[in-house]
Parts: structure tokens; C-alpha cells; sequence
């Protein structure tokens, strides 16, 4: 079946998560040393604070979680002052997309394939990157999943796609960094290209990617 639409999950697919923490250190010697572990432990408690909230059910928004999930990892690296969260989440609101993003979405658009992202983000957020990074007038539509009140891998948020699109998730290529989300959205019927940017190993769940990747240069090699 013919793939003709390519769907991307946001953080840590398009834009570079550990990219506020790196920034932010780049003037503060407080931050020089402990940076990657605190983007780290950031991104890690994010997740986890979005799988926990999902199984009992209290839903709050993805900027929260983000907030919520900092306060831990600052706490954790020792790190504290009036000035150091607000500007770390301002940092996270401008994230950069990865390099060669803007190259991949415009060949993308010229094979005219459709090009949507499906996010836990909120959608301020979302459209904060988006608009940051320049790739805005890249994609035809961002997709969150606050209108639902979950959060992947509920089987609801993948179902939003053929839903609002009309088509057969094997006609679908959904990206994303993260071996959950690509597990998920295998079960879901989609064809999954996972980004390994770190080389991670494969995540032990039922369901599997199509394609393992470095980066997102080949995404259009695969439509």
C-alpha cells in the first residue's frame, strides 16, 4: 500500500530536547558540569511523569508535566535559584529543530506527501517550536493530544490520525525518536521508522519498527 502521509512526533524527534540545558550552560558556570545529566534526568522524569499521569488517569498539560519534571531534575543536580527555571523553560519553548529537518520536510513536500505532527506537547508549545525553528509553513497540520487527555501509547492518540485523515494506517509513515513511541504506533498499524540518534538498543515490547535510522536525512527514501 502506497505511504502518503508521514507523521512525526515533536520532542526529541524534530527538535533537540537537551538543546535548553545546553544552551543555558553556555554562560553559566553552574550549569557547564552538570548540564547533560540534568537535560537527562529533565527529559527522563517528563516521560515518566506523562506514562504515570496516562495509568491513573490525571490528566494535566505537557507544559506542566515539563515544569513539574524540571523542578525534579534541578533538585536533583543540587541546582537552585529565582532565575534558573524560568529561563530553562523559556529556552525549552524555542527549542532548535535537529539540522537537517528542514531539508527532509521540503523533499518531502515535493514528493507531496502530507507532513503532520502528532505530539504530547500542548499545542502553545507546539506551535512555539514549530514557529522558532522556521519550519511552520512546512507542515500542513500539528496535532495534540490535549483535545483527548492522554498521552501515547494510548491506543486513542494513535487513532487520531486515520480518524482525522481518512486513511488506513498502512498508508501512513509515523516517525519518532522514542522505541515506545515507535512500538506503540506499530501496534496501532502504522508503518514506523524509529530515529535512533543515540544507538540505543531495541526496546523489549510486542511491536517493532519497519526501519531503524541515525537521522531523519532518508525519511523520503522510504516513501
Amino acid at each position: 500500500m502506497t505511504l502518503r502521509l508521514c507523521v512525526f512526533d515533536a520532542y526529541g524527534t524534530l527538535f533537540d530536547v537537551n538543546a535548553a540545558a545546553r544552551i543555558a550552560a553556555e554562560d553559566d558556570p553552574a550549569l557547564a558540569a552538570v548540564w547533560p545529566r540534568l537535560a537527562e534526568d529533565w527529559r527522563r522524569k517528563q516521560l515518566e511523569y506523562s506514562w504515570l499521569r496516562e495509568i491513573m488517569g490525571e490528566y494535566a498539560d505537557f507544559w506542566q508535566l515539563t515544569s513539574d519534571a524540571l523542578d525534579w531534575a534541578l533538585e536533583a543536580a543540587g541546582l537552585s535559584g529565582p532565575d534558573l527555571h524560568p529561563r530553562l523553560m523559556r529556552l525549552y519553548r524555542e527549542l532548535p529543530a535537529y539540522p537537517e529537518v528542514p531539508a527532509m520536510l521540503e523533499r518531502l513536500r515535493d514528493m507531496g506527501v502530507g507532513r503532520v505532527i502528532l505530539s504530547n506537547g500542548s499545542p502553545e508549545m507546539l506551535t512555539a517550536a514549530i514557529v522558532s525553528a522556521g519550519i511552520d509553513r512546512m507542515l500542513d497540520a500539528t496535532i495534540s493530544v490535549s483535545d483527548l487527555r492522554r498521552y501515547k501509547p494510548a491506543a486513542a492518540v494513535y487513532s487520531m490520525i486515520p480518524e482525522r485523515f481518512g486513511l488506513d494506517p498502512a498508508e501512513v509513515l509515523f516517525v519518532s525518536s522514542n522505541g515506545w513511541d515507535a512500538a506503540g504506533a506499530a501496534r496501532a498499524g502504522f508503518r514506523v521508522a524509529w530515529v535512533n540518534r543515540a544507538g540505543a538498543p531495541m526496546e523489549r515490547l510486542p511491536h517493532r519498527p519497519h526501519h531503524q535510522l541515525a537521522d531523519l536525512t532518508a525519511i523520503p527514501d522510504l516513501l
